[in-house]
């Protein structure tokens, strides 16, 4: 029985030490932007443990010699649990939480599967994208890492209102605890209020936006005070912040208030560019949102027609803002507002930010060191070195078509294998 039980203990020890080899014909290396060829990556435990180069003889290693390999991408902004469709202004009354929180396994796997194996949620309600991060974490969902904001921040009638477009009975006087902000004590309560919902970050609305049910898209809706209250309870809790923002007084308001990056920025001007600049923070363009709702504000009814103008008007500016903050040398780190436009589209962005002019290994470079370091974690993501996470995608060649980052066709997380492989 002894002998017996030694045996099992070994063969547990063994499994527990397991490699996996790949065999990499191209791979991407994002801690200095470049491309070596015949590498093997070697995996265990979840985690890179070795990183060679050729090919090194191993009986049922994954063949990807034909492709280029990546880190696992990194989206640092999605809505994970909901999607826009003609149909989103009625499904807030008829629509269970539970309803949204089964449709967003759907939207997890969709985006795993096109390559992003970490995603930032800017704003979710009903603690979704924190039950969904659990239920990631723990295997009951496939899908990618989630670092979430939970209920973003707005003011009365801002952005992120959740009352917005309900008739008066029913918009009562949301407060902190709902996400709303009306002075520098509410900022405090507010970002309290997110830590016990167990958010990750803190998301803000520093302008109008283009899906709320509100006339304007651009209009600051924070005072500087206000932005720096809310960044000083954040940085108690070791949070980030994210601000939302179109119009460009707001944002220049959100960047003086200390925020870490401005998400869409779409009528950012060269002064604002040079502030940022200037103050480290980082640009989230989200090109994709502007094009899909750029081309939806064309199509009667899929729009409430207070939203439809304001799409037309902002959606298409996001392509030309992205082209000037990145000649002005603005740091970027890649973001779609995947929920806005479809989930598992997100690898569109890659294509939007090389039509505008950056090259291709620069939007790798954005999706993965830039990413994960604004995410704080590039002690674990965004590269393929020895001790980081096994995050790792495989596609065509990007350079020769940049379309390839629609066809991927290997996915690993976290040293398992989602999509792909030879075994």
């Amino acid at each position: 029985m002894k002998k017996l039980l030694t045996i099992l203990l070994a063969l547990v020890a063994g499994a527990a030490t397991a490699e996996t080899v790949i065999h990499a014909g191209k791979l991407f290396d994002a801690t200095d932007g470049t491309v070596r060829e015949q590498v093997t990556i070697v995996v265990a435990d979840g985690r890179i443990s070795g990183v060679e180069d050729g090919y090194r003889q191993a009986d049922g290693a994954i063949d990807l010699r034909h492709a280029f390999v990546s880190p696992g991408w990194i989206d640092m902004h999605v809505h994970i649990a909901s999607e826009t469709s003609p149909a989103r202004y009625l499904e807030r009354f008829t629509l269970e939480p539970a309803d949204h929180a089964l449709r967003a396994t759907a939207y997890a796997r969709r985006t795993l599967e096109a390559g992003f194996t970490t995603v930032r949620d800017l704003g979710t309600t009903s603690g979704l994208a924190q039950s969904l991060r659990r239920a990631v974490a723990e295997g009951w969902v496939v899908g990618p890492r989630i670092f979430t904001a939970g209920k973003s921040l707005a003011t009365t009638g801002g952005h992120a209102d959740p009352s917005n477009g309900q008739r008066s009975d029913l918009t009562g006087d949301p407060g902190p605890a709902d996400g709303v902000v009306n002075g520098v004590d509410d900022a405090y309560k507010a970002v309290r209020a997110r830590y016990k919902e167990g958010a990750d970050l803190i998301k803000i609305t520093a302008t109008g936006g283009v899906l709320s049910v509100a006339k304007s898209g651009d209009n600051p809706q924070f005072t500087v005070e206000e932005v720096q209250a809310i960044v000083a309870a954040a940085r108690d809790y070791g949070f980030r912040v994210a601000a939302h923002a179109h119009g460009a007084e707001g944002m220049r308001r959100a960047v003086l208030g200390g925020v870490d990056s401005i998400e869409h920025g779409t009528m950012m001007t060269p002064d604002i560019m040079r502030l940022m600049r200037k103050k480290g923070t980082w640009y989230v363009p989200t090109i994709s949102a502007g094009e899909f709702v750029g081309q939806k504000a064309k199509e009667d009814g899929y729009f409430p027609e207070i939203i439809r103008p304001k799409a037309a008007a902002i959606g298409p500016q996001i392509h030309d803002t992205f082209r000037a903050a990145y000649e002005a040398g603005v740091p970027i780190a890649f973001g779609t507002d995947c929920g806005v436009c479809p989930h598992g589209s997100n690898w569109k962005e890659f294509v939007y930010m090389v039509q505008a002019g950056m090259p291709v290994l620069e939007a790798l470079t954005s999706a993965t060191r830039s990413a994960a370091t604004l995410l704080d974690q590039w002690e674990n993501l965004g590269s393929i070195e020895v001790g980081k996470r096994a995050d790792i995608v495989a596609l065509p060649d990007p350079r020769d078509d940049v379309q390839a980052f629609g066809k991927v066709h290997f996915v690993m997380k976290d040293g398992h294998v989602y999509l792909g492989g030879n075994r």
